[in-house]
């Protein structure tokens, strides 16, 4: 039996870079999934605020039934709670624990590993959408506008929330980071518009909570899936500049270890 030379030997080499990019999303949206804590912010507690505060009349949403107004703003909750709090505090211990570093120094680049993370916020945020989505139209929710526009909402918001997470990771220490992602999770939960509608804060503070992220997304979302607006362009403004800043500085400043 004869074979043909070089049939067993080796052929090192990295594999194709699609293919790497793939893998490693593939292990990120794993490990996120498994993570009790994560699923806790990502899942858990967007799912509990809609069926609470659209079952129970606790907060005054104005005129129209809450659920309308409530999942637009759990939506860019979701959006925030995986972008931003869940990846700033997962990527802050990989760097703590010299995962990056390690990962930095593989045959995967560096542009590679952050669009693998970015791929595995995406799938966790179909997901969430979806979940949410389905919950919604069970307690009666009747959405109406544009999916193109909402679709252009929540991307501009991934982005945005990405570049602030991966900023928060990159420079401050990981128990740091856990403390003010969790914190600014908070606060935003109360004062950016997603339960508690920011004409409750005056007209002054309405001004500046509507400049924040989370704002603009519930906002925006809001004007298209409850009043059926057209596409909410100051809203996207605002969302671009918040990504355009946030992942300029965290290209600018995240440190790998």
């Amino acid at each position: 039996m004869t074979t043909v030379p070089g049939t067993y030997a080796p052929k090192p080499g990295a594999a194709p870079l699609p293919r790497m990019i793939a893998a490693q999303a593939a292990l990120e949206t794993r490990m996120l999934l498994r993570n009790g804590e994560q699923l806790l912010l990502t899942i858990v507690i967007p799912t509990l605020l809609l069926v609470l505060f659209s079952s129970v009349d606790i907060v005054d949403t104005g005129t129209g039934r809450a659920v309308d107004f409530l999942t637009p703003g759990i939506l860019a909750l979701a959006v925030m709670s995986t972008a931003f709090t869940g990846q700033a505090i997962a990527t802050g211990f990989e760097r703590r624990y010299g995962v990056l570093k390690r990962l930095a120094s593989s045959p995967l680049p560096r542009w590679g590993l952050m669009t693998a993370k970015t791929v595995s916020v995406l799938v966790t945020e179909v997901l969430q959408v979806v979940l949410l989505t389905v919950i919604a139209f069970a307690l009666g929710w009747s959405p109406r506008g544009n999916p193109a526009a909402v679709l252009l909402l929540l991307v501009l918001g991934t982005a945005a929330f990405s570049g602030l997470g991966l900023l928060m990771a990159g420079t401050l220490k990981a128990e740091a980071t856990l403390a003010a992602a969790n914190l600014v999770f908070l606060l935003l939960l109360v004062g950016g518009g997603v339960i508690v509608p920011l004409e409750k804060f005056g007209s002054a503070a309405q001004q500046v909570l509507g400049l924040l992220p989370v704002s603009a997304l519930s906002d925006g979302l809001r004007s298209v899936l409850q009043h059926g607006s057209g596409t909410p362009w100051g809203d996207l403004g605002i969302l671009t500049v918040w990504a355009v800043v946030g992942l300029a500085a965290a290209g600018r400043f995240f440190r790998w270890e």
